[in-house]
């Protein structure tokens, strides 16, 4: 039985497995319902969840970034412990939407953190939130030869954007982890501990996650979708300026 075999009937997983991550609350949000699955499974965060500029941390109502980022930790905990999973956790610590300006440092501690897994779960590269599109970069360079996985999240459409579902690719085939009720409560009791991101998890649904093998991404061009779902929030960095970045630490990959 293949790993995208067992999910989704929930069998126990027990070859190692990393789920690399951009955000407290991707986990949950991307692959919730299936984290008990997981005998021996490693939690990747690259960034703290705080942006630097504090629009958010102010929206929140907290004073600063230390105080915002220590209340998503907190609320991470939270929903792990309602998930009743306990992985072991790596933070990388970047500020949130900061991920583009350290890929060299990010991959470099990926091939360690990697090493020994039998696969890894992560973000597509679909230009909804820079972070994510970092997570596919790094886990695509860092580890090459692993099987990689993806779990769906949210990109631009012509209509606006789309929550819990990727670009389709016609050349890799998704598959849907339906979830049982008792699934769905369980998903939105742990949902609920993340107060500080109501507004963005809201337009999640809970009656299935979606996951695939990772299609080969070509990272100095636009996304599947074209447009940056994070330029119509008024991010201070566009794609193009994410994937000057990525072309930077993609040059000497195509070297070597």
């Amino acid at each position: 039985m293949t790993l995208l075999d067992a999910l989704p009937t929930g069998d126990r997983v027990h070859e190692p497995i990393a789920l690399v991550v951009a955000h407290p609350d991707d986990e949950v949000v991307g692959l919730g319902s299936r984290l008990a699955c997981f005998a021996d499974l490693t939690l990747i965060h690259l960034t703290d969840g705080s942006p630097r500029d504090l629009r958010d941390a102010y929206r929140a109502g907290f004073p600063d970034r230390k105080a915002y980022s220590k209340a998503r930790e907190q609320e991470l905990r939270a929903a792990l412990e309602r998930l009743g999973v306990a992985p072991k956790r790596i933070g990388y610590r970047i500020p949130d939407q900061e991920t583009a300006h350290h890929l060299p440092e990010i991959i470099e501690r990926l091939r360690a953190d990697l090493s020994g897994m039998a696969a890894v779960f992560t973000h597509p590269y679909e230009h909804g939130h820079p972070d994510h599109d970092s997570a596919a970069l790094a886990v695509a360079l860092a580890a090459p030869a692993l099987p990689r996985f993806e779990c769906a999240f949210y990109h631009a459409t012509d209509r606006g954007s789309r929550f819990g579902a990727f670009w389709p690719d016609a050349e890799v085939a998704e598959t849907v982890l339906s979830l049982r009720p008792e699934e769905q409560a369980a998903k939105a009791r742990a949902i609920a501990c993340f107060a500080t991101q109501r507004e963005t998890l809201a337009q999640f649904d809970l009656v299935a996650e979606r996951v695939r093998p990772a299609p080969t991404y070509d990272f100095t061009r636009p996304a599947p979708p074209g447009a940056a779902l994070y330029e119509r929030w008024g991010f201070r960095e566009s794609a193009a300026d994410w994937r000057a970045h990525a072309a930077r630490v993609l040059e000497p990959a195509c070297a070597d």
